[in-house]
């Protein structure tokens, strides 16, 4: 359930050394990664199913994070994958604008391929990464930046590492990522993705506050 979305390429090679992760920064690399994934595309039957599962061990509890996981374990229980592809086009390709944008341009500029994404790019190439030959999603897609944090927590738990993971995120997700789960929140045609939303919602706020910290 943790493969990348695969958005990115490394420009140039990583480091030589195998960082040593913490269970806390695999455990946040794993979020990203899911996150990217659900994002990226609608998920299959066996992600639903491992959905559920995880929702088990990680819905438990009376925080916002773990009252979200449940919420996304009961509406994955509820569905089948074919209901979640109709629903992820539905919201994300419809005809004409899309019901909702998963752009972070569209929310921090009010249009798509603006200032914000050209600074994007600018911090990518500063980290080695670029865009897939063959990906149409521009780098400001949600899917996007949850696949380059996952990278920066993978490869960067040392001071320096949790310095660019901290810049990133505040540069390029803490502005916007509540008013994508609101947005997703008050669609009516968003049932799996609310849940989706909220979770990001969730994540992401913890995110915040432990980078607030540093």
């Amino acid at each position: 359930m943790n493969a990348p979305a695969t958005i990115f390429q490394p420009q140039h090679p990583a480091p030589g050394d195998v960082p040593v992760l913490t269970d806390e920064d695999r455990a946040r690399a794993h979020h990203y990664a899911l996150l990217g994934n659900l994002f990226f595309s609608a998920p299959e039957a066996p992600l639903l199913a491992a959905l559920v599962a995880s929702a088990r061990v990680l819905g438990s509890g009376d925080t916002p994070f773990a009252a979200a996981w449940a919420g996304l374990g009961e509406i994955a229980a509820d569905s089948d994958a074919a209901a979640v592809h109709d629903e992820y086009h539905a919201l994300f390709y419809g005809v004409g604008r899309p019901e909702v944008m998963l752009f972070g341009s569209f929310y921090l500029a009010g249009f798509l391929m603006e200032e914000p994404l050209a600074e994007l790019r600018d911090d990518l190439a500063e980290l080695g990464l670029a865009r897939r030959p063959g990906v149409a999603e521009t780098e400001d897609h949600i899917a996007a930046l949850a696949e380059v944090m996952r990278h920066l927590v993978l490869t960067g738990p040392d001071e320096a590492g949790l310095a660019r993971q901290r810049r990133f995120f505040i540069r390029h997700l803490q502005p916007w990522y509540a008013r994508l789960a609101d947005a997703l929140a008050v669609t009516p045609q968003a049932r799996f993705y609310a849940r989706t939303g909220a979770l990001m919602r969730a994540f992401f706020d913890i995110e915040s506050e432990a980078f607030a910290m540093e």
